[in-house]
């Protein structure tokens, strides 16, 4: 049903099956009025609302299951054993800062001192640039880690790769028909990826990236649940739909 009020249109959903809406209103022993809510968003059985109601971050997808995790993980620990000069390379909007952010501050904690870089809005543009790589050259990076940016920087990592730099990416943005020639590109966008949720944000692949390299490490990913309020604030500011995974990190952020 469509309603039309001061210029908006309003898309009312068809109330949900009375026999499921009836069932589900008996199993959690509550009005059928929010029983009927749950199922018109796709919630009928008692363990989807019981997660829709107390999301846990136990909950989360196995960040090993992103195609190229592992292939990112093992260079990353590479570079940390060897104390290897690394740059965080993001973008400049809340996503791309919070993404930069956590990623730094994790490697730090590690004990190396890594630098970052965030282009200009107003002078570079988006994505990675050449001008940027040969700075980074010139002071040593030999590992480039990107964060919200990088999936469609084909020339680019070619050309770091020219200057001694090795380049994982981790972006969320749609992919083309040809990827980076990178160590690893974990993104869950990929059309040959068998991840089971393909909206993150870009800060929400980068802790993907913390809990999985800390599953190598230490064998769980505790330490980095500090880092989810940042986490939460990215999601939203990059208006990433609040289901599935979105829906954990954002409610462990905010408390």
């Amino acid at each position: 049903m469509e309603i039309n009020n001061i210029g908006r249109k309003w898309i009312v959903k068809e109330p949900g099956n009375p026999a499921t809406v009836r069932r589900l209103a008996q199993e959690l022993g509550t009005d059928p009025v929010l029983a009927n809510l749950l199922v018109q968003r796709g919630i009928t059985t008692y363990e989807e609302a019981r997660t829709f109601f107390r999301p846990d971050l136990s909950m989360l997808h196995d960040p090993f299951l992103m195609k190229d995790m592992d292939k990112a993980v093992a260079r990353v620990r590479k570079a940390i054993e060897n104390k290897e000069k690394i740059l965080v390379y993001g973008d400049y909007d809340v996503d791309g800062v919070t993404s930069v952010s956590i990623l730094y501050m994790y490697l730090c904690e590690l004990g190396l001192s890594p630098e970052y870089y965030i282009p200009s809005r107003r002078t570079e543009g988006y994505g990675v640039n050449n001008e940027a790589i040969k700075q980074f050259a010139e002071r040593n990076i030999t590992l480039m880690i990107t964060v919200d940016t990088g999936v469609t920087a084909l020339d680019e990592v070619k050309f770091a790769s020219s200057l001694g730099i090795d380049c994982v990416i981790t972006d969320h943005h749609e992919c083309l028909a040809e990827l980076p020639e990178a160590l690893a590109i974990v993104n869950p966008r990929r059309t040959d990826s068998r991840y089971p949720f393909c909206e993150l944000a870009g800060v929400g692949v980068v802790y993907k990236l913390l809990c999985a390299i800390e599953e190598r490490l230490v064998g769980n990913s505790d330490k980095v649940k500090k880092y989810i309020d940042l986490v939460a604030i990215g999601t939203i500011a990059d208006v990433m739909p609040l289901v599935d995974e979105n829906r954990l990190l954002v409610t462990e952020g905010l408390d």
